[in-house]
Order: structure tokens, then C-alpha cells, then sequence
């Protein structure tokens, strides 16, 4: 029989390990940028981030990859994880809404947006829809237009370049994002995207333009953020060091508007 105090050392040393393990998180790619700064901040342990579009990551989680804590561009995806008793309750932690993203190229404004989007000769680009949120966010996007222009919804629902969110989507080297480096190569003329997003590309060039989205066509996007099951307690003071007016405070400078009030 070992000796309680061998047994005592052992319990120790097992629980320091794993309290120093990084926090493994998984989140959409348009908070980067945010939650970069939000793990920089959070001192009970580092955070090692995983970054996609919501809907591929929520299929890597289902699949048995070791997430913990999973920051989606909607609360569907989460949702479905708490569903299945993957994840625990699914809480709205911050808020974002669509822009266009426009080539300096293109004369465009919030009134002619309509317009400039179904002319056959403008490149529309969008994220993936089901893959990542923010293509559904587009497709709703062109619903709300089919009311106020019947006809639409077919039409930029054919013609959308879907360039971003999906599996073999091209990726943005260091220090850029996807949605500039695609204007820049021809790719799109308007790229249809979070406004963080948009806002990120125009500082990296400021020739682009961000075009707000008209109120008959405007979407919001609700982020949700749950903690994967058997993860250790470090991802639950994770979740709730974002939901923290200082992790708020992080996303709001970064032109998330926050989730639900602490």
C-alpha cells in the first residue's frame, strides 16, 4: 500500500497539469481579432483558439474534436450542441449585423446597394450558406429583398459567388482578412460580410468602402457561446471572463454590440 502523502503528492501534481493545459477554444472566424485580445486578458490560464466558419467547427465538435468552449456567429449551431448534450447552455454574448464591403471601383451607396447587387455585371460575393452563418445571414438578406423587389431572391441567390465559409474556401495570409484580399484580386466588386469584418478590411486598404445595409434589407447576426461537456472548470471561467464587462468591453472595441447583460 503506497503512502497517503505519495498518494496526496501524486492528486497534486495530476491537478496542476491539467489546470495548466490551455483552454481549447473553438470560434468563429470573425472574432479573431476580439477573442486574440480576450485570451491575451483572461489570466486563469492560456486559451489555444481554433477559428472557422461556425457550421464546419460545430461538424469538427459533433465529430469528438477535444473543443471546450465554442463561440459560434449564431445560436443555432450551439443550440444544436446543448441539443445533443454535447454542449451546456448556450448563451448570446455579442452582436454583429451585415455590411457590403465594396471595391473602390464601384460607385456605390446605401440606396443604390440594391441596385448594384443584381446588375449582371457586378461581382457579388457572400460566405457559404449552412457551412457558415454568415451566408445564411445573406441569403435572408436577399428573402427581405424579394419583398421589396419581387424576382430578387432567384436572382442574387443564382448569382452570389459564395468565395468564403466553406472547406476548401481560400485562406487570407497573416495580418489580412479574406474579404480585402479577394476585392483586391477581382474576386468580388461587393462582398457581403459582418460589418467587424468589413470595417477590418477598409483599415488595411482604405480605398475600400463600407456601405451600410438599407433598413428593408438589414440583418443582424446573434453570437452564441456554449461550454463543450466534461471540459475542466477553466472554459467555464473562460465563457464567463467573455460575458465579464472586461471581455464585453474587448468585443465592443473590436464593433461587436453586446450580448446579454451580467
Amino acid at each position: 500500500m503506497k503512502p497517503p502523502f505519495f498518494l496526496f503528492l501524486l492528486g497534486f501534481v495530476l491537478v496542476t497539469a491539467h489546470a495548466q493545459e490551455p483552454v481549447r477554444l473553438y470560434a468563429a472566424g470573425s472574432l479573431r481579432a476580439a477573442l486574440d485580445e480576450v485570451g491575451s486578458a483572461f489570466k486563469e490560464g492560456k486559451v489555444q483558439a481554433v477559428y472557422g466558419a461556425s457550421g464546419l467547427l460545430r461538424e469538427r465538435i459533433a465529430k469528438g474534436e477535444p473543443a471546450e468552449v465554442f463561440a459560434s456567429a449564431n445560436m443555432e449551431h450551439p443550440r444544436s450542441l446543448e441539443k445533443e448534450g454535447r454542449g451546456g447552455q448556450v448563451r448570446l454574448f455579442a452582436r454583429n449585423r451585415l455590411c457590403g464591403l465594396a471595391s473602390p471601383s464601384l460607385s456605390v451607396d446605401s440606396q443604390s446597394l440594391l441596385d448594384r447587387m443584381l446588375d449582371p455585371a457586378v461581382k457579388l460575393g457572400t460566405s457559404t450558406p449552412k457551412a457558415d452563418p454568415s451566408g445564411d445571414y445573406a441569403w435572408e438578406l436577399f428573402h427581405k429583398a424579394d419583398r421589396v423587389r419581387p424576382g430578387s431572391f432567384q436572382r442574387l441567390s443564382e448569382k452570389a459567388l459564395q468565395l468564403v465559409g466553406g472547406p476548401d474556401s481560400p485562406q487570407a495570409p497573416p495580418g489580412r482578412t479574406v474579404y480585402g484580399m479577394l476585392l483586391e484580386q477581382g474576386k468580388a466588386d461587393i462582398f457581403l460580410t459582418y460589418c467587424t469584418n468589413a470595417l477590418q478590411a477598409q483599415k488595411e486598404n482604405r480605398a475600400f468602402r463600407v456601405v451600410e445595409i438599407p433598413s428593408a434589407l438589414a440583418v443582424g447576426a446573434d453570437y452564441g457561446l456554449t461550454v463543450i461537456a466534461g471540459s475542466k472548470p477553466q472554459a467555464e471561467r473562460l465563457a464567463q471572463f467573455i460575458l465579464s464587462p472586461e471581455g464585453q468591453g474587448i468585443l465592443a472595441k473590436h464593433g461587436f454590440a453586446p450580448g446579454d447583460p451580467q
